[in-house]
């Protein structure tokens, strides 16, 4: 292996969607910003909380690679993302180096 350094971060965003009146809803919201934030940053995402509760999700996103401030960058501007989506609120973001 090289020299080169290799930095991995996980951000976990908890969300309300509080129009939601039903699990089909709520899928259909966080499927949809799962898929902008896979599609736009090339970030592994999955649901890992509240999977049976209608308003309350939680998200994993994870983001790998050599560049720190670029992961940096990407990190903010994925929180922009969140906070810019109609109909789904942010209770919570926290972010770590792994």
């Amino acid at each position: 292996m090289s020299d080169q350094s290799i930095f991995i971060t996980l951000l976990t965003i908890e969300l309300v969607i509080p129009h939601a009146q039903s699990l089909k809803e709520k899928r259909s919201e966080v499927r949809g910003l799962k898929d902008r934030i896979s599609n736009k940053f090339n970030a592994s995402v999955a649901e890992v909380g509240f999977k049976d509760k209608w308003q309350r999700a939680v998200l994993a996103v994870c983001l790998v690679g050599s560049d720190k401030r670029q992961l940096e960058l990407n990190t903010a501007r994925i929180r922009t993302l969140c906070e810019e989506t109609a109909d789904i609120e942010i209770a919570a973001i926290v972010q770590e180096w792994l």
